[in-house]
């Protein structure tokens, strides 16, 4: 298999609980809850189509199938629209839509890991290389994160991990990587350590929740034993491909906003709102009231 096989499938793990939000998240999938206009998950799959992404593979679990009707055609809602002459609301269903059997949805059935919950993939993703995107990491730049990783990964190959700075005080909260030699516009990877304890960490690059991945991961996740939290860690898996295979980091030096965390989530909705020309005078106003009280 040649090293650099297109990339033409993602995975999106979406079974996650999203016990943080609750009592929202017992109704409503975390992947679903709206910054400004859109849920998450469509800020996701909007960075991986730029990207070039062509196949999306996401990896559910119960009470998520609204996920899925998301991502499908709503005839009921669009002929109202129609009837209604809402041509603005029916071009903008018809630009999120996927095209048909652009989408694969499979079941993970017990919530034992990311790295588990990426393996549930292997047979959608077959034999070749693939990404993997956190939902709940959504990202702004001049272009998007994962679409800048595949610049590297066209002239490195193998494995290739996005990376951000964080504090070197911070480090020991996030999965750092060690810096080898500039390669591809980014730099190998000489090792990986999952929250190191403090003053110990190889640098303070840390890994933000979007990777390019071989397929021998799967072989790999699949008699993984479980580590931290009792789970198949994806870390692990990593680790143990490294030994075998080249990893690359991509530096993204966009904005990073983790909406699996209430105060992400807020400073994502604010930072979209203002960026948004139709409502940043009324958002910017009223947040200026706020912050005077």
């Amino acid at each position: 298999m040649s090293a650099r096989n297109k990339v033409r499938k993602a995975v999106f793990p979406v079974a996650g609980l999203g016990t943080r939000f609750l009592p929202a998240t017992k109704a409503v999938p975390k992947e679903m809850l709206t910054v400004v206009d859109k849920p998450v998950i469509q800020y996701v799959v909007d960075e991986a189509i730029e990207a070039g992404i062509e196949h999306l593979v996401f990896v559910t679990g119960r009470g998520k199938a609204v996920i899925e009707d998301y991502f499908d055609i709503q005839v009921e809602l669009e002929q109202t629209l129609r009837e209604r002459n809402k041509k603005v609301e029916i071009e903008l269903l018809e630009g999120i839509l996927p095209a048909a059997g652009m989408t694969s949805f499979t079941r993970q059935q017990a919530p034992l890991g990311l790295g588990h919950a990426v393996w549930c993939a292997r047979d959608i993703v077959g034999n070749e290389p693939f990404a993997v995107l956190l939902p709940d990491m959504i990202m702004r730049g001049d272009k998007g994160c994962l679409k800048g990783m595949m610049e590297v990964y066209e002239q490195t190959g193998g494995n290739v991990l996005a990376v951000e700075e964080c504090h070197p005080d911070q480090a020991h909260k996030y999965g750092i990587v060690g810096v080898g030699k500039e390669v591809g516009g980014g730099f190998e990877i000489t090792k990986m350590v999952e929250k190191p304890a403090k003053g110990t960490a190889p640098s303070n690059f840390f890994i933000n929740g979007r990777y390019i991945l071989q397929p021998e991961i799967f072989n790999i996740l699949e008699t993984q034993e479980r580590g931290a939290g009792n789970e198949i860690q994806l870390t692990d898996g990593m680790l143990k491909l490294l030994e075998k295979q080249g990893f690359s980091a991509y530096h993204f030096r966009g904005e990073t906003y983790d909406c699996g965390a209430k105060d992400g989530f807020i400073l994502a909705n604010v930072a979209f709102a203002l960026a948004r020309a139709d409502i940043r005078p009324s958002v910017e106003e009223q947040l200026k009231a706020l912050l005077a009280r």
